[in-house]
């Protein structure tokens, strides 16, 4: 997949467009693992996030100038060093096959990201500015791809996700995840230009002004310049010109980060006052079986409701308004099992509030599940009104496409054995005092579905989710997607979870209560709703479409770049 020489290639006639040669594999393929690694350290738990740009920036530089075959293959192995990594959580009960299998999926994805930056390389030697747009255009399209590819995709490991206590977080409120991306990749393109630059300009440079290399592949510039045939300018002015390319966009990258703080968004919402409970149960056991174990998940959720209502009633803890359950707090369907219904009624009528349950509904016919959040009022019960049924199950966890095709890769697909169906309509939950925008588990990762229940009128956006079956790094970085939805929103929002980690975010993506993992909690906490909507919310998916379609054109005047290319050699 890497080629050892990349620099013999057929000259075509027409106005040549000079380039220089890649960097040696030697050093590719280390920075592409680099790379990777880098990435993987942005995210949470570890969090440091000023690493996402440096890894974008080195598979940029290990992919230039490459043929296609060898930045696929530099690509490829930065997915392995991300993916492997950040998804290991998909295998602590379910074997290898399935954790294996996914990044490696999620891996290709980004070899069809380093072909896409060796393909515009010609681009990128163009211009001297053009390189970090590029980018920044080429991330925003391979996560577009990502993002709904195949069976609906998979959003994990987006940039935008790694930068919850970043700067650039803010910038979700203009264009939301896309734009996030954009503006991390970008800072990563105005590293590697400035590195680039660096290295370049140290190769060229004796201790007395002059050039060692008479080789124009070796002293080709990103614009096109060539410093050794270059007439000389005075010492003082001819320094400053080769060092102006490494500061100013170095410069550049700081500027861009640090502006980020300028762009405004609120500390709490500007709406009506409500006080929400958060009830993380827990489960007796981690794991797959935890739905073995469903009527004591259910009665944990019930008790922890009810010993809320005994401290309300003491005058420890203010009472809520509106409470909300995790997903799967009652995989006993309450709607067919009277005495699932009676005790989910025996915590609301306590509590003296509804509760938003997360629950499996068997049907709508033979085989078939729903994956729904139902709003549980006290006195009456179900609401049947307000109740929303999750629109993105999960391929392979949820249900199972192929299933017969599947199961000649692994007989562990048959432990799926009834399908949960889709819902159509986004999750508006009215609960009173509050309207709330439901979405349950990894839907928090897909823009649209989050964006509709915000144009459908919530005011407090609600993740219901179940780590019982994964770790403590998969919630946290599930709630690093939770505050990203905050700020692009402007709303409060929160995630209430069986396990941990639960807790609230305000507005500018601040967390609040966070409770520990694998723990019973119950956490209070008055929030000021919110009604009104940002720029990204109103703009909806044109600034990824927008982006993604530059990236598009980025592709095709490569193309015709690489029709007039001579490479040296």
């Amino acid at each position: 997949m890497l080629d050892q020489d990349e620099t013999r290639t057929p000259r075509v006639t027409g106005t040549p467009v000079v380039a220089g040669r890649p960097l040696p594999l030697r050093v590719a393929v280390p920075l592409a693992v680099a790379a990777g690694l880098a990435l993987l350290v942005a995210f949470p738990p570890y969090g440091v996030w000023p690493l996402a740009p440096v890894g974008v920036a080195l598979l940029a530089a290990a992919a230039h100038r490459r043929r296609l075959r060898a930045g696929a293959g530099l690509g490829f192995l930065t997915g392995v060093a991300l993916f492997a990594p950040l998804l290991a959580w998909t295998n602590l009960h379910t074997g290898y096959l399935p954790w294996v299998l996914l990044s490696l999926l999620q891996a290709g994805y980004l070899a069809l990201l380093g072909a896409a930056t060796a393909w515009v390389s010609p681009l990128a030697d163009r211009g001297r500015w053009a390189w970090p747009a590029l980018t920044g255009l080429l991330w925003v399209g391979q996560e577009a791809l990502r993002d709904r590819t195949p069976f609906g995709g998979f959003p994990w490991g987006r940039l935008a996700f790694s930068q919850d206590e970043s700067p650039l977080l803010r910038l979700a409120a203009l264009g939301g995840a896309p734009v996030v991306t954009f503006a991390v990749a970008l800072v990563g393109g105005l590293l590697v230009t400035a590195g680039w630059h660096t290295v370049s300009t140290l190769r060229r440079t004796t201790p007395n002004g002059t050039s060692p290399s008479t080789d124009p592949a070796d002293t080709a510039q990103p614009d096109g310049t060539n410093p050794t045939t270059d007439t000389a300018a005075p010492s003082g002015r001819g320094s400053a010109r080769r060092w102006a390319p490494v500061v100013v966009p170095a410069v550049l990258a700081v500027a861009l980060t640090a502006g980020a703080l300028l762009v405004p968004v609120a500390s709490a919402g500007s709406g009506a006052g409500v006080t929400v409970a958060i009830v993380q149960g827990n489960v007796p056991r981690l794991g797959l079986d935890f739905n073995a174990q469903r009527q004591a998940v259910l009665n944990n959720h019930v008790d922890a409701t009810i010993e809320l209502a005994g401290r309300v009633a003491a005058g420890q803890q203010p009472h809520p308004d509106v409470v909300v359950w995790p997903e799967n707090s009652s995989d006993i369907d309450p709607l067919r099992n009277p005495a699932a219904g009676a005790r989910i009624s025996q915590a609301a009528d306590t509590i003296g509030a509804p509760i938003l349950v997360g629950a499996v509904l068997l049907g709508p016919d033979a085989g078939q599940v729903r994956n729904a959040g139902i709003l549980w009022r006290p006195g009456t019960g179900a609401d049947m009104e307000q109740l929303y049924t999750k629109r993105h199950p999960v391929p392979f966890a949820e249900y199972v496409p192929l299933r017969d095709v599947a199961r000649m890769v692994s007989k562990q697909v048959d432990l799926i054995r009834n399908d949960f169906v889709p819902g159509s309509t986004p999750g508006v939950v009215r609960a009173g005092p509050a309207v709330l925008g439901d979405v349950i588990c990894f839907e928090v990762a897909y823009d649209e579905v989050v964006r509709d229940t915000v144009t459908g009128g919530a005011q407090l956006l609600v993740v219901q989710t179940n780590n019982a079956t994964f770790n403590v790094a998969e919630a946290r970085q599930q709630l690093a997607m939770v505050r990203l939805r905050a700020v692009e929103h402007g709303r409060p929002a929160l995630m209430a979870s069986t396990v941990g980690v639960s807790g609230f975010v305000a507005p500018d993506g601040r967390v609040s209560d966070a409770t520990g993992f694998n723990t019973r909690e119950v956490v209070v906490r008055q929030l000021r709703l919110d009604d009104g909507r940002t720029l990204a919310t109103r703009l909806g998916w044109w600034p990824e479409v927008t982006l993604a379609a530059l990236a598009a054109a980025a592709l095709l005047g490569a193309a015709v770049l690489r029709r007039r290319r001579v490479m040296p050699g």
